[in-house]
């Protein structure tokens, strides 16, 4: 027998009772990661008090490490199939944009600008600070000072096969051979930009492709997003495991070289942006304001990648970049602009690792630094960690690459601040073009700051030519200006 429900006196059914709302701060995505913070700071102090270390876990720091890279996991799992569309997608969408050809330049421009100015400061540092002098150890017995180059550099960069796939054989348990496929990122940028250059020379012949593309990345970014709400579950893990793997005697040995890192970190995100935002006319205040959703997911998923629909959501809804343009620029820089991994970081890192070991760096050297985070950035490809780069840096000047050993230690506090700086670089770049072009919707930068992680919010924007002309975007429902 089924129940229903019984008319009132009046003729009609009654209203349904109102939901009761949760208090704002509950749901408020920035209050959420605070609290993670403060949690996986106490919960990794707890751990390391109970005797963790890395070669001696405990129970609670195998919690902590399996929820981190559980969630790093599912980022990285995003990140082929991302990178790939992402750029295919982002540069298709060029032929919505009015003076494509000249917004595409300004943008590489300014990448390569900013990424100088922030290499020229790590650089800088290193050797003012001088992190890595005073160990008094001398060079592995296996490093041989040898003339550098760009063979390696350049040669990584050619696709061996359609998908920049490689295979890597090891021996495991009793002697058997496995095979573990990898995807060499740098090669699949190659292919995608590729692609994407000959499906615009192709015109109206390409477009099914083109429209396949944006679905299958209009997907991805609604898993992304999913994965995101999971942020500070993720960050109890990763920074929990962090503090109980490493503790503070670990910082205290690299003290320096983290201190040299986040100070070129600050100086880049505290002086260079806000100096940079000031000279087009923008406020400094409303670009830290602004970017900041996109900053803090940056510091706590340590993926460029990963942030991109935030980082998008910011530049397009916080800063007025029409969605044209920043549907181009802001992937394109989620996979090519890293300030923080591929300029301040190795810069500081290979001179710490010459000074660690006695070798002097000459100014040959000194110039491969700069023009490797220049031009290689794109080895980073958003992904969490700067390990690549980091080995090409060191590779392509020749200095010992023993010397990453003792940078890992630490990878994970100093990657924090690295991709926090990535994020929002890669936020402003799209918005100076646009100033520079007379696109900005100056009215969106200076309001009001709001919560753009809201749920109501959610929805992936598809680029419209009135947007990419800069006027003022339709809202429908389930989309965001």
């Amino acid at each position: 027998m089924t129940s229903r429900t019984l008319p009132s006196a009046e003729g009609t059914t009654p209203a349904p009772a109102a939901r009761r709302r949760l208090p704002s701060w509950t749901t408020n995505f920035g209050t959420q990661i605070a609290a993670a913070l403060v949690l996986g700071l106490l919960l990794g102090l707890a751990a390391r008090g109970m005797g963790h270390t890395e070669d001696s876990p405990v129970w609670l720091g195998e919690t902590l490490s399996l929820i981190g890279s559980v969630y790093v996991s599912l980022l990285k799992a995003a990140v082929i199939p991302l990178v790939f569309f992402a750029v295919v997608a982002s540069i298709a969408n060029l032929a919505q944009v009015t003076n494509a050809a000249r917004l595409a330049a300004k943008t590489l421009l300014w990448f390569a600008v900013t990424s100088l100015i922030a290499v020229l400061i790590g650089l800088v540092l290193g050797v003012v600070m001088q992190p890595g002098v005073g160990t008094g150890q001398s060079a592995p017995d296996s490093y041989q000072p040898r003339a550098v180059g760009w063979l390696d550099f350049l040669t990584s960069m050619v696709p061996a096969n359609f998908l920049g796939l490689s295979v890597r054989a090891s021996a495991g348990d009793g002697g058997a051979l496995t095979a573990t496929p990898s995807f060499n990122v740098l090669q699949v940028l190659v292919i995608a930009i590729a692609v994407g250059v000959a499906a615009l020379k192709v015109g109206e012949k390409a477009e099914p492709f083109l429209v396949f593309s944006r679905s299958v990345l209009a997907v991805i970014q609604k898993v992304l997003w999913w994965i995101i709400r999971l942020a500070p579950i993720g960050t109890v893990g990763l920074l929990g495991h962090a503090v109980a793997t490493y503790g503070w005697s670990t910082m205290g040995t690299l003290a320096k070289f983290v201190l040299a890192v986040y100070l070129g970190l600050a100086l880049v995100m505290l002086v260079v942006y806000p100096l940079l935002a000031r000279l087009h006319g923008l406020s400094a205040r409303q670009f830290f304001t602004g970017v900041w959703p996109a900053f803090q997911m940056g510091f706590v998923s340590r993926s460029s990648l990963g942030t991109l629909p935030v980082t998008q959501r910011v530049t397009e809804r916080s800063f007025g970049v029409p969605t044209g343009y920043a549907s181009f620029a802001v992937p394109l820089g989620a996979t090519t602009k890293m300030d923080g991994c591929a300029a301040i970081y190795p810069a500081v890192a290979a001179v710490f690792v010459a000074q660690f070991y006695g070798i002097e760096m000459t100014l040959g050297q000194y110039a491969l630094v700069v023009l490797v985070s220049v031009l290689g950035s794109a080895a980073t490809a958003g992904t969490t960690g700067a390990t690549v780069m980091l080995t090409l840096t060191l590779s392509t000047t020749g200095l010992p690459l023993e010397g990453m050993a003792l940078l890992l230690a630490v990878d994970p506090i100093v990657d924090m601040g690295r991709t926090a700086v990535n994020v929002a670089g890669q936020a402003l770049v799209p918005t100076l073009v646009a100033s520079q072009e007379g696109i900005l919707d100056r009215s969106r930068y200076d309001a009001p700051r709001t919560d753009v992680m809201a749920d109501e919010e959610e929805g992936i924007v598809e680029a419209r030519p009135e947007q990419a002309a800069g006027r003022e975007p339709e809202r429908t429902a389930g989309t965001v200006g």
